[in-house]
């Protein structure tokens, strides 16, 4: 790094300079950095009021995961404290932070963070992505845009705190949750190629309750300018995916078990893993001795008794007292249960606050003395209710003495309570009497989960409930108290065995096992940023894969001689929402008659239009050659068309079949063609319709067997047409009727935007390997995986680029058509 120069500035300078390159991971010089809400730090003040103390926060998922990272890797950890630090004293605390514990605060100001964390994160994000509607100011906060500002705000700062620490390219970059989720947006505009991933540990909700968000594209867009998104179960990224395809028109690919969604030129992988528990750390716990001594305690106090243990936040989506009220009708319908079984419910205090939690809390008082005054005689309550916070020794102990665990929450991202409670049942290596009196007897342990829970899926032999149907909840208890113990001990072994193998080490170590994957071929793409504000993303391109410029083929089409000009029509020529007016402007007709009016050119219009519609369109130009229907129909001049002589009888088959997908796919509509017929899906639910339009595929493939035809998928569309009919046909008729008639081409430029078109680029590229064509320019419109090696950003440039050529063939023209364009300054851009 230059003196006085930036670390941004450093990483611009290298950018320019082509000195990036991977990191090298066998000598462990990269870095991780963490990003989350809170630093894993517990501070508290000093005893004479002078200053702070700080020690680890062994709870935090931050300082845990760091167990599944190379033991060699540095990491350092970016986020707030949980305690407010004075302006005079940031500094000091900043520099004691970074020197001694390798963490980065983020400071916030008061009126910021509260706009941030209580508004935005926990009145906004927090009730949507746990499927609360905005419906009314009582339930569901309502969007506020002074919220939306300050949680921008705040992840600005987290970018600048970033930014502070970060070496670009030998860093990679992990953020948690949805507190920011738009960082990854700040940190891709400061570092094209920063390697980034990204979690989320809540709920994704459905795209019909997402889309109820104002922000909602912002928030998807920052998303994805991350290399790879995570989630705990495969319901949260189906929801992101289907979000993604409805609001951003984005489709995901799988390939190899690894899902990825293209979006400008970058593969987004998403992640599907649930987070796993430390096994070391409740290892440890199980024989602290205040844990022994605790579980002593509680064994002495539920002796005789069966015990259900709840362990959550007072948090209105934990369902406390439907849980509550599920144990009620327990020992409504169960008589004999009164007097023999105990609910522990331990409620940590609530982290958001407001009228929800008042009105959960006297909820959760009142079932609970209205269960103790019905069922409750001296010396045993049913209910027992902790409320405050249970240190992790105790936790412990209440896990080790109870009998099963209730999880009834309505919605929860994960929740790894059952885990832990698995894992302390379990006991640790070296069995000690005061946690399993008899080692020898076998381990066995009860799970009743919450259908709605992150952990649900991965726990196979716990008993599911939905927690709203209390009938339900209260049969399960039942269910799980009376078990035999053979069958509590295969369940508990099942769950231990994936509980132990599937540790926060384990996810950490798979997330970063695909980041650096997804990571992998950053620093050779070629990388730059379009967009401004929320709507920044990144282009990334393959080093040759690049844009056509005008002054480059105009300088090769000067010099050639005998030139191929092929054309796609809808999407090159006019943009693809002028599909139901297919009509050219004049401004593409001028520049086509003066592209044609050059002896030394050949130009056809190469489109899956019918013939009718292009002899409509292209009436005016005398020397165009047209290729209708990709190609079965087509004419190099005004002249008859020619065709392949087909048996169209599989017509009478196909027509009933899209008929009938038709009548069921709203927005779906049938194309008639000479050759072909066309199922098109683009104005039906984007869901719907390619769920549809896969079972079309198969259903025609099935019953065309036998039949002379293609079935082919491209964008929207399913198609049947006779076999050998494509646009790469077209391109090798045409390069092989020049070279008879003449002389192979000298030049040959070929434009497109879709599917069918790479078939046109794929010809050429044959062509070349048989016959030496001096200059071949084939081009895509849009930047996106393809067999062209230039790109065109959309048709504007397309035709910029077209009016180029023909002013070189007639620099008289370049006026008349300057006069004809949009663009007053074309004369200049085109350098003649």
């Amino acid at each position: 790094m230059a003196q006085g120069e930036s670390r941004e500035e450093d990483y611009r300078r290298r950018e320019r300079n082509g000195e990036h390159g991977e990191p090298n991971c066998d000598d462990n010089e990269y870095r991780m950095l963490l990003v989350g809400h809170m630093l894993p730090l517990i501070a508290t003040r000093s005893t004479d009021d002078q200053g702070w103390i700080f020690s680890w926060d062994e709870d935090s998922l931050l300082l845990q995961l760091k167990a599944g990272l190379p033991r060699e890797m540095e990491v350092i950890y970016i986020g707030c404290l949980k305690v407010d630090v004075g302006t005079a004293e940031q500094d000091e605390v900043a520099a004691t932070l970074l020197e001694n514990f390798n963490c980065v605060p983020a400071f916030l100001p008061l009126d910021v963070r509260t706009r941030y964390y209580h508004g935005f994160c926990k009145q906004t994000l927090w009730p949507l992505f746990h499927y609360m509607m905005p419906l009314s100011p009582e339930h569901g906060g309502r969007f506020n845009r002074s919220f939306w500002q300050a949680y921008v705000s705040v992840n600005k700062i987290f970018a600048d705190k970033v930014m502070e620490v970060i070496s670009p390219d030998d860093d990679y970059v992990w953020i948690h949750d949805y507190h920011l989720m738009v960082l990854p947006t700040f940190l891709r505009k400061r570092f094209n190629k920063v390697r980034l991933g990204y979690f989320l540990h809540t709920p994704f909700p459905s795209s019909e309750i997402y889309r109820t968000l104002p922000m909602r594209d912002e928030i998807l867009r920052a998303l994805l300018n991350a290399d790879l998104i995570g989630f705990h179960t495969f319901d949260y990224a189906r929801h992101f995916l289907s979000c993604c395809s409805r609001m951003l028109g984005l489709a995901y690919e799988s390939k190899r078990g690894y899902i990825g969604l293209e979006y400008y030129g970058r593969t987004v992988g998403i992640k599907i893993l649930p987070v796993g528990i430390h096994m070391g750390q409740l290892r440890v716990g199980l024989h602290l001795p205040d844990t022994k001594w605790r579980i002593s305690e509680l064994q002495a106090q539920f002796e005789g008794k069966t015990v259900l243990l709840g362990m959550d936040d007072m948090d209105i989506f934990k369902g406390i007292g439907l849980k509550l009220l599920a144990l009620e009708q327990l020992l409504s319908q169960h008589s004999t249960w009164r007097g023999r079984v105990v609910l522990v419910q331990v409620a940590n205090p609530a982290r958001g606050r407001g009228k929800d939690v008042e009105e959960l809390q006297n909820e959760a008082y009142g079932i609970a003395q209205r269960i103790n005054d019905r069922f409750g005689s001296e010396g045993y309550n049913p209910v027992l209710l902790v409320e405050r916070h249970v240190p992790f020794h105790e936790r412990i102990a209440y896990y080790t003495v109870a009998d099963c665990c209730v999880v009834t929450a309505v919605r929860d991202g994960m929740n790894l309570i059952p885990y832990e409670y698995i894992a302390c049942r379990e006991g640790g290596s070296q069995w000690d009497a005061h946690i399993v009196p008899n080692p020898e007897t076998p381990k066995k342990s009860m799970l009743i989960v919450s259908e709605f829970i992150g952990c649900s899926p991965s726990l196979s032999g716990a008993i599911r409930v939905n927690p709203w149907n209390i009938e339900a909840v209260a049969e399960a208890m039942n269910l799980a108290i009376t078990l035999p113990d053979s069958e509590q001990h295969m369940r508990h072994e099942k769950h231990f065995r994936f509980v132990s193998t599937h540790d926060v080490a384990y996810w950490a170590r798979s997330f970063m096992g695909d980041l650096q994957r997804t990571c992998k071929g950053h620093a050779r793409r070629r990388c730059y940023g379009i967009g401004f504000g929320m709507g920044f993303r990144v282009v990334a391109l393959d080093p040759d894969f690049r844009r056509l410029r005008t002054d480059l083929i105009v300088s090769a089409y000067k010099k050639s001689s005998n030139r191929a000009i092929l054309l796609d029509y809808d999407g090159t020529m006019i943009p693809q929402v002028s599909i139901n007016n297919p009509t050219p402007s004049s401004e593409v007709l001028s520049v086509l008659n003066t592209l044609c009016s050059d002896p030394k050119n050949f130009v056809v219009i190469v489109s899956g239009r019918g013939r009718n519609i292009l002899d409509d369109c292209f009436a005016s130009c005398e020397r165009l050659g047209l290729a209708a229907e990709h190609g079965y129909f087509y004419r190099w001049q005004r002249e008859d068309w020619d065709a392949s002589v087909v048996n169209f009888e599989w017509k009478q088959v196909v027509e009933p079949l899209m008929e009938q997908y038709t009548e069921s796919t709203d927005g779906s509509y049938i194309e008639w063609k000479e050759s072909a017929m066309v199922w098109h899906h683009r104005d039906a639910d984007p869901d719907f319709g390619s769920w549809q339009a896969k079972e079309l595929l198969d259903h025609l493939e099935s019953v065309l067997a036998n039949q002379p035809v293609t079935v082919k998928s491209g964008a929207h569309i399913v198609e049947v047409k006779p076999q050998g009919v494509s646009k790469g046909v077209v391109v090798e008729e045409l390069l092989a009727m020049m070279a008879l008639k003449s002389a192979p081409p000298d030049f040959v430029l070929c434009v497109g935007d879709d599917r069918s078109d790479e078939d046109m680029f794929e010809a050429i590229s044959t062509s070349m390997a048989r016959s030496r064509i001096a200059e071949v320019f084939a081009c895509t419109v849009g930047q996106k995986p393809s067999k062209a090696k230039y790109y065109l950003d959309d048709v504007m440039e397309v035709i910029k680029l077209l009016q180029g050529l023909a002013a070189a063939s007639d620099p008289a023209a370049v006026h008349c058509l300057a006069s004809s364009s949009s663009n007053p300054s074309l004369e200049t851009s085109l350098h003649i």
